[in-house]
């Protein structure tokens, strides 16, 4: 069993067992709280959606202090924190890439906000609906993982600190994908 995970008390599952994902589990450990999103990846039911909503709602507050300055700082440092929280957090649930990790679809998804909102208005349409719009295809990218999300997803599975960017890498590729979308979209 992993030694990390013997202090937290519902651990004892076995050697091979994962961990359940608990609100206990996630005020174990600074990391947990991070890679789980402050709670958006215990949902029971779409834990990346949800990330992906907590991820669009603090956007929201946060980009009406931060300019764009603060986040070319704080992207990439949430970046590398979040593969730290995320190793750490996949190694104490004994998984790969669990579900209720959520970390990479908040920090990727900040990315795509962040350059889809300053523009502005895309082909006429409001911030809000632009935002949507990126929302919808941010998920559509993360969740059915065609062609090369598919192939980032798998091509650094495992644990340690290739899993821990692995776990973050696809979505990295699915916020590519997105924003791809939406530089064809303004050019045509």
């Amino acid at each position: 069993m992993n030694p990390h995970v013997s202090d937290i008390p519902y651990a004892d599952l076995g050697p091979d067992a994962p961990v359940r994902v608990t609100a206990a589990f996630m005020r174990s450990h600074p990391a947990h709280w991070l890679a789980l999103g402050f709670g958006s990846g215990l949902s029971p039911a779409a834990p990346g959606t949800v990330g992906t909503l907590w991820a669009w709602l603090s956007f929201m507050v946060l980009d009406l202090w931060l300019t764009d300055l603060h986040w070319a700082v704080l992207l990439p440092l949430a970046f590398v924190i979040g593969w730290w929280a995320c190793t750490v957090t996949a190694a104490h649930l004994q998984v790969n890439d669990p579900g209720s990790i959520v970390w990479d679809e908040i920090v990727c998804f900040w990315t795509v906000l962040w350059f889809v909102t300053p523009a502005g208005p895309v082909g006429g349409l409001s911030v809000l609906w632009t935002q949507l719009c990126a929302f919808a295809w941010f998920r559509y990218f993360d969740a059915v993982k065609p062609g090369p999300i598919r192939w980032a997803d798998a091509r650094f599975k495992g644990g340690g600190w290739r899993g821990g960017f692995g776990i973050l890498f696809d979505d990295v590729v699915a916020a590519f994908c997105t924003l791809l979308v939406f530089a064809l979209w303004r050019f045509w």
